[in-house]
């Protein structure tokens, strides 16, 4: 038996019983956390806010025979604005979403959980438009998740892409195609890879080496979302519920 402290935010819960739910919680230090929290559905329960989606705070456990239970919470923010914009309330139910497919118990998430808070922060609290946040956001979990796209050189015949030189975008080879190959490539292959722009290609490079900075005020166009969100979900292996909600998805 013990008590532990856990700054954690909450991916997911499942009511319980007339007025508890279960939590499932994304911690820096020890990735994700299945904990009861009692009494929160009550009105004027002290952890009502707390048993939301988005809560982030210090999570009081106390933990026996591999159960916990939250004791006390102290709330750092809420992340309230999102429930009053539906497209943005589904793009920040879709981060959690994935958080939650890649999070292991007891395995360190600091980078996840750092990228996760950062970006439903400007998610919340910008005007900056969704894509290019969400983009951003997927090309640094595939990076912290150990599959980063290929994005300096061909896939295939691996050849150095110049910085001015359009190419395709191949899931299933986990990075760029060269025109070259793509003229040879058999017709199954050729069909499932999407163009991109250079314009595209450099702003996807410019963003894993410089950072969350380089994703403020990007122009929707060089965000490739609509290619980033099938490679990172085909990676993962996992059907991501809130997808098919996304805006435009």
């Amino acid at each position: 038996m013990k008590q532990t402290e856990n700054t954690a935010i909450v991916l997911r819960f499942a009511n319980y019983r007339d007025n508890d739910r279960m939590l499932t919680l994304l911690s820096p230090s020890r990735g994700r956390l299945d904990v009861m929290l009692r009494n929160c559905r009550k009105p004027k329960s002290k952890f009502l806010n707390a048993g939301e989606l988005f809560a982030l705070g210090d999570y009081m456990l106390y933990e026996s025979g591999g159960h916990a239970t939250v004791t006390s919470v102290n709330l750092i923010e809420t992340f309230y604005p999102l429930r009053n914009d539906y497209d943005r309330l589904i793009c920040g139910t879709y981060l959690l979403n994935l958080a939650e497919a890649a999070a292991e118990p007891e395995q360190e998430q600091r980078e996840l959980f750092m990228l996760l808070l950062h970006t439903l922060s400007r998610l919340t609290f910008s005007d900056q438009e969704w894509k290019p946040l969400l983009a951003g956001f997927l090309l640094h979990f595939s990076a912290c998740q150990g599959f980063k796209p290929r994005l300096n050189h061909c896939a295939v015949c691996q050849r150095r892409l110049g910085e001015d030189e359009a190419a395709f975008f191949d899931s299933e080879d986990g990075g760029l195609i060269c025109r070259e190959c793509q003229d040879a490539a058999a017709p199954s292959d050729a069909k499932r890879r999407t163009p991109l722009a250079a314009a595209q290609i450099r702003w996807m490079r410019k963003a894993l080496t410089e950072g969350t900075a380089s994703w403020v005020n990007t122009p929707e166009a060089y965000a490739p979302f609509a290619v980033l969100r099938p490679y990172v979900e085909s990676r993962l292996g996992r059907r991501i519920k809130s997808a098919p909600l996304l805006p435009n998805g």
